[in-house]
């Protein structure tokens, strides 16, 4: 046999096996999914990617249409809503197709100004944009908003570029909240810049917090308490996730003025303290009483550079093994991360870890369905993102497959307790060298952004397994308040040896449990 043949019958021959092999895992796969107890992925194990568990489907936008989301509602007829940077509503026909080709984009409503919330309640489409909140509705049933009525522009705006709105879902009592940016980075040259206002179902302004700078998304937890995202920028050393609550400061100054206004001091009572410039969160924590750390820092560099859209995982297993958990986009990084909180002493912390990357624009607005689909848009709008499209529209879907992650980040008195979403091979616990961990925090400055400082490098101790392997125990000397704890563990596996999808975790602490 000359060597052309024998080349050819082993090219066969391993091309043959690599068939069984697929297979033979596609069987071992279904049997798992049909038996409730799916399979983690086997291909690629020392290199387990985003896409083998979170499958990542285009919506093609119609030429000729500049679709910068700013917004997205799912409606009674099925149709995805999407607001537009440019003040259109665009309806989406089949969104949830698995065939882009399926999807049909209809033009529903026109010449608003700088969608950035959407939100329904009976046939009417209330959404939030750069003047007030308006809302439309399609009379006639001709697939375009014919009625168009205001319910609010208690707020002003002066022209200046930053001067964004961004609107709430409904919250339990028919409210819409609203945050609202400053004029620029540094000041509020007109009324209600820079605050938390609600919009209640009759139409009224409810001045709600003070001391936002520059949101990206407004968003709800699963027990209705509301979460905004705040970006970089004066008295915001890195991008964060903070709670809002009725008379808190968030921490930015600039809009204490309008606690001149007589509405304000009725609803919240006199004028705030501002706080000390150069300090640190904790320590204003303890002086400024109506002060609300952000609940969660996002550093920045590492996790993104400019958060965004917020979204509460209701999906019941649907979307994944993160039931109750946040999910934050971001609209530089072209990514989504995923948010563990718990509340501690009547403050939410937690930790955050990377969850999604590869949009194909800059993530602003997102939609998580009750079929457990996540809906993502994006622009961007000329600051760039990492994500080389102008604008895009994405859906993303679970696969069926449980990645290997840290499921929970839980603070304990003397360390942390963490969760997986496979049991853990308890080899790789065993080296405490092999376990990274360092803080640091930011300053607390009327000066743009801040660098890492005050770190320190906590011991960890002792790793104690549970005995299921699905709980890790990693008991700590120099946990530090006020601080982002960043833990790395490379060398972690899982029982079918496969590593960590994402083995970063941040951890924002502000208070230790009593026990």
């Amino acid at each position: 046999m000359n060597r052309k043949s024998q080349r050819k019958l082993e090219e066969n021959f391993h091309r043959k096996a690599w068939v069984r092999f697929r297979c033979f895992l596609l069987f071992l796969i279904t049997i798992g999914i049909l038996c409730g107890n799916p399979i983690p992925v086997a291909l690629g194990k020392d290199s387990p990617r985003e896409e083998d568990y979170y499958r990542l489907t285009v919506l093609p936008i119609p030429e000729g249409v500049v679709l910068e989301g700013g917004g997205l509602q799912l409606m009674p007829d099925g149709k995805l809503a999407v607001g537009s940077r440019r003040g259109e509503i665009h309806m989406v026909e089949h969104a949830f197709s698995d065939n882009p080709a399926d999807m049909k984009f209809s033009l529903w409503a026109d010449q608003l100004h700088e969608i950035l919330g959407l939100a329904l309640r009976g046939d009417w489409l209330y959404i939030t944009h750069r003047p007030g909140v308006t809302k439309a509705r399609d009379v006639d049933g001709d697939g375009r908003a014919d009625e168009f009525l205001t319910v609010n522009e208690g707020w002003s705006i002066s022209g200046d570029y930053h001067e964004y709105a961004f609107g709430s879902p409904f919250d339990k009592e028919g409210n819409i909240w609203c945050v609202l940016c400053l004029t620029g980075s540094f000041s509020s040259d007109v009324p209600y810049r820079g605050w938390c206002v609600r919009i209640s179902h009759d139409g009224k302004l409810i001045p709600t917090a003070s001391g936002i700078r520059s949101p990206g998304g407004i968003g709800f937890n699963g027990d209705g308490e509301v979460f905004y995202t705040d970006n970089q920028g004066p008295w915001n050393g890195t991008s964060s996730l903070k709670h809002l609550t009725p008379g808190s400061f968030q921490g930015h100054p600039a809009g204490l003025k309008w606690f001149d206004f007589p509405e304000v001091t009725k609803a919240l009572g006199e004028r705030l303290a501002e706080p000390n410039d150069k300090s640190r969160f904790h320590i204003e924590m303890e002086r400024l009483s109506a002060y609300r750390p952000p609940a969660v820092l996002i550093p920045h560099g590492k996790l993104g550079n400019s958060a965004s859209g917020i979204v509460y995982d209701s999906s019941q297993g649907k979307f994944g093994p993160f039931t109750g958990q946040l999910f934050v986009s971001d609209q530089s990084f072209s990514i989504v991360n995923r948010i563990y909180l718990e509340k501690i002493k009547g403050y939410y912390q937690g930790a955050v870890f990377e969850f999604r990357k590869g949009f194909g624009s800059g993530n602003v607005p997102m939609l998580m369905t009750d079929q457990g689909s996540l809906f993502v848009a994006g622009t961007n709008r000329g600051w760039g993102s990492r994500g080389r499209q102008p604008f895009a529209l994405e859906r993303l879907d679970w696969t069926g497959e449980i990645p290997f992650e840290i499921h929970e980040m839980q603070i304990r008195p003397d360390g942390f307790n963490l969760t997986f979403t496979h049991p853990v091979d308890r080899d790789s616990t065993t080296d405490l060298s092999a376990y990274l961990l360092k803080t640091y925090t930011y300053i607390f400055q009327e000066t743009y952004g801040s660098p890492e400082v005050d770190h320190s490098e906590p011991k960890i101790i002792a790793a104690e397994l549970a005995k299921d392997g699905r709980s890790l125990r990693l008991r700590i000397d120099g946990l530090q308040i006020g601080h982002v704890h960043e833990l790395h563990l490379p060398g972690l596996r899982s029982q079918q040896n496969l590593p960590l999808l994402h083995s970063a975790a941040y951890y924002t602490l502000w208070h230790l449990p009593e026990d």
